[in-house]
């Protein structure tokens, strides 16, 4: 493990005991329970359906699984999913959820870089979701191993903050303010974040043999996007205010695509 990915385990295991319990309250894993899509951006969605018509007993891997809402979602929906994860803490932490709701989940600590603990050729379907890019240091060592890990003509869709938010930050603001140049790609602050760009992810996927099938640039489906929420507490701005900050008028920044999915085939 080199060492950007061992201070980024080691923040995350903290992290996990800290701010980010709000991603394991009974009512965010109820909302899961109830509509497993609820996990997806609406497009993304679509786009996973389009590529796993039928999701019953697929085999399913998420690396940096996260908070594990897509991990529970895939579940819930009838796939056999293994969730990877560089952190401890967060998998222990969502794998008492499975067991609490008896999910048969395969949880398995390792680097998304590596995948050093997953065979080749075994997965029908992979998926990484929202905050992934930014801890990943090697994009092409990422890709290999997604490529590697897939089954021939397997899928693989991710869904990421859109780098066209990164120049800019992605608060809400009433007037622009640009942080860093686009090409600036990290590595930033004391744990490490790469802000990587469009043409970074795409050559790295085509680079692992990837071939990519299409590609969805979307934008917030509420507010909730422009609020931190490892900083600010999102339940005291009203549905007014968080309506505000998609409105483009008001914060110029909505007017770009916040979020962005690709969907590739080995």
């Amino acid at each position: 493990m080199n060492k950007h990915s061992a201070i980024i385990k080691n923040s995350w295991n903290q992290w996990s005991e800290t701010w980010y319990q709000r991603y394991r309250t009974d009512a965010a894993i109820s909302k899961i329970i109830e509509s497993p899509e609820s996990a997806f951006h609406h497009k993304t969605y679509s786009m996973v359906k389009k590529a796993l018509s039928n999701v019953h007993n697929k085999r399913i891997c998420v690396p940096s699984s996260g908070d594990n809402h897509a991990v529970f979602a895939f579940h819930l929906m009838g796939a056999k999913v293994t969730s990877c994860d560089i952190s401890e803490k967060q998998l222990e932490n969502s794998s008492e959820i499975a067991r609490k709701h008896g999910w048969d989940i395969e949880f398995i600590c390792d680097d998304t870089m590596e995948l050093s603990k997953i065979k080749s050729d075994e997965y029908d379907f992979v998926y990484t979701s929202n905050g992934v890019h930014v801890w990943i240091n090697d994009l092409n060592s990422m890709y290999n191993n997604i490529h590697r890990i897939l089954k021939t003509n397997g899928s693989y869709i991710m869904m990421d903050i859109h780098p066209f938010m990164r120049p800019f930050g992605i608060n809400a603001a009433k007037e622009i303010n640009v942080v860093k140049p686009y090409d600036s790609t990290g590595p930033f602050g004391e744990v490490p974040t790469f802000k990587w760009r469009i043409q970074d992810i795409m050559n790295a996927m085509i680079s692992s043999g990837l071939d990519i099938k299409q590609i969805e640039e979307m934008f917030a489906e509420d507010g909730t996007f422009w609020v931190d929420e490892s900083k600010d507490d999102v339940d005291t701005l009203s549905k007014q205010e968080l309506d505000e900050f998609c409105n483009w008028q008001s914060n110029p920044l909505a007017a770009l695509p916040q979020w962005l999915s690709i969907h590739a085939i080995k």
